[in-house]
């Protein structure tokens, strides 16, 4: 993959039905030394050939789209691709169920249509270093989701977790994809999947975003 090689551009895969918005992407990230635009799909079917002929390094997967929406379309990426492989939502919905229903699925952050250019490429720089995105203005969203929705522990008092799943959380709520956590801690990558594991369920969520949210509030 040519996220390995510094001297390599990113490459991105872009899925979206929207012609005009597939070119607006692919003109903005060449704003961006950085990434390279490798291949782009009008729809999930598409995207996930051009994923496997391709391997990006990076996929921009929109959600609502005719046939496979975003949502088969990325359940089948992660079952099909290498782990390492970052896929970001970008979309126009900010509905609650939209958001989760992603993340659940494996998404490595959700950012919607109407984020300014500059925002969007930053947040693309944090995905390239490994960091979970959303957009600011779901943050709020998704605390309240878990609030109304969680039946787990309230705080960390009450969650049992191990000094190192609590390690392991820390740097979940700082946005650490398993890669960098392992290299943080100085674990392997299998050890840090077995702990995000164990710690979501003791926390009784479903993704590592619902995790960091939980996090963040139960600190606040």
């Amino acid at each position: 993959m040519s996220m390995a090689g510094d001297d390599q551009p990113i490459g991105m895969l872009v899925i979206d039905d929207h012609p005009l918005f597939r070119k607006g992407v692919g003109d903005l990230i060449t704003l961006e030394p950085s990434l390279g635009l490798v291949g782009e799909a009008a729809d999930g079917e598409e995207g996930v050939r051009l994923a496997a002929e391709l391997h990006p390094d990076l996929i921009l997967l929109d959600l609502n789209m005719k046939g496979w929406d975003g949502i088969d379309t990325l359940r089948r990426l992660r079952a099909t691709l290498d782990q390492d492989v970052r896929i970001l939502m970008l979309t126009v919905s900010d509905a609650e169920t939209d958001v989760i229903a992603a993340l659940r699925a494996g998404a490595d952050g959700y950012l919607l249509k109407d984020t300014e250019p500059e925002e969007l490429l930053e947040q693309l720089r944090e995905a390239m270093r490994g960091r979970l995105v959303i957009s600011p203005q779901l943050t709020d969203l998704l605390a309240r989701a878990l609030r109304s929705n969680h039946h787990g522990p309230a705080g960390l008092d009450e969650a049992g977790l191990t000094q190192r799943e609590q390690q392991v959380l820390e740097l979940i709520a700082q946005g650490y994809s398993n890669k960098l956590i392992a290299r943080e801690l100085d674990l392997a990558v299998g050890t840090v999947k077995v702990h995000v594991k164990h710690l979501l369920k003791k926390l009784g969520l479903h993704s590592r975003v619902e995790a960091a949210v939980w996090s963040l509030n139960a600190r606040a």
